[in-house]
C-alpha cells in the first residue's frame, strides 16, 4: 500500500498531464475510483487515497490501473525507430498511450524509456520502464541479460557459421572477439541466436563478419521472458509482477 496522496497527484504520478490539469480532471467530475463499491465519482473534490499497485480507475472512460513504475512489453514492428526523435520512420513510442509517454520523471526525459534500442526493420520484443534501475539492470553487459534473436539470411547457412559465432568473430570497429551464448539452425536461411551484451547492430555485424547478410530479424525473448504470439505487431501490455519478478532474479 502506497501512502496516502491527493487523488490529482497520483493522475500527476500516472502521465495524466500536468497538475493543474489534473486537478481539473477531478474539479470536472471525470476521474471514478474505485471505492469498494465499483468505480464511482465520490465527489468532485482532490480527496486523499491510499493507491495500491493493479488499482482501477477511470479518467474520461478509459479504465487504467495504477503502477508506482512502469514496466511495458510491446511487441515492435518493422518501420519504427526506437527513437523520441525518429528520423525516418514513426517512433514506438507513438504506439503506447499518452499517459505512459508522460509519466513524470527525475531525469530530462518524461515517460517511458526503451530498455535498449532495436533497428527500424527489426519486429519483436521490447521492454520499456520509468525504473532507471530496471533500465540499467536489464541492459548492463555486466549482468548477462540473455537475449535471443530468430533471423534470416540473403544466403544458405551451415554449420560453419554457426561454429565461428560460437568461437567469436571480430567486428568491424572492435578487435576483441565476440561470440553467441549460442547459435543453432532451424532452416537453409534461418538461425536462432543469443546474445547476452547488445553492440550497435551486433546480430547483423556478427553475421557481416562470417559473410552473410541479415534480411529479417526478430527478438523473440529477453531472460526468460518469451513474446509468444499473445500480442499483435504495434500492441503493448503491462509486465506482471512474476514476470518481474523472474527478469530481475540473478543470473
Amino acid at each position: 500500500m502506497s501512502s496516502p496522496v491527493f487523488l490529482s497527484d497520483m493522475l500527476f504520478s500516472q502521465g495524466f498531464g500536468t497538475r493543474r490539469i489534473c486537478h481539473g480532471l477531478v474539479q470536472q467530475g471525470l476521474v471514478k475510483i474505485d471505492t469498494g463499491q465499483g468505480l464511482l465519482v465520490h465527489e468532485q473534490t482532490d480527496l486523499m487515497i491510499e493507491p495500491y499497485s493493479g488499482m482501477p480507475f477511470m479518467v474520461q472512460g478509459v479504465l487504467w490501473k495504477y503502477h508506482a513504475k512502469a514496466y511495458v512489453l510491446l511487441h515492435k514492428p518493422a518501420g519504427t525507430e526506437c527513437s523520441h526523435k525518429p528520423s525516418a520512420w514513426p517512433s514506438v513510442y507513438s504506439l503506447l498511450p499518452t499517459p505512459l509517454r508522460q509519466r513524470p520523471a527525475k531525469t530530462g526525459l518524461q515517460g517511458v524509456q526503451a530498455v535498449g534500442r532495436l533497428d527500424q526493420d527489426t519486429t519483436g520484443m521490447l521492454l520499456l520502464s520509468d525504473d532507471g534501475q530496471f533500465i540499467h539492470r536489464m541492459s548492463s553487459p555486466k549482468h548477462h541479460v540473455p537475449k535471443v534473436y530468430e533471423l534470416a539470411t540473403e544466403d544458405a547457412l551451415d554449420e560453419t557459421v554457426v561454429k565461428k559465432l560460437l568461437q567469436g568473430v571480430v567486428l568491424n570497429d572492435d578487435p576483441s572477439p565476440v561470440k553467441a551464448a549460442s547459435c543453432s539452425l532451424v532452416g537453409s536461411h534461418q538461425m536462432q541466436l543469443t546474445l547476452t551484451e547488445g553492440k550497435y547492430h551486433q546480430v547483423k555485424r556478427m553475421l557481416a563478419a562470417t559473410g552473410h547478410k541479415v534480411v529479417q530479424l526478430h527478438r523473440s525473448r529477453i531472460g526468460e521472458l518469451v513474446l509468444g504470439e499473445q500480442l499483435q505487431p504495434g500492441e503493448w501490455r503491462w509486465l506482471s509482477a512474476d514476470e518481474l519478478s523472474v527478469l530481475t532474479r540473478k543470473q
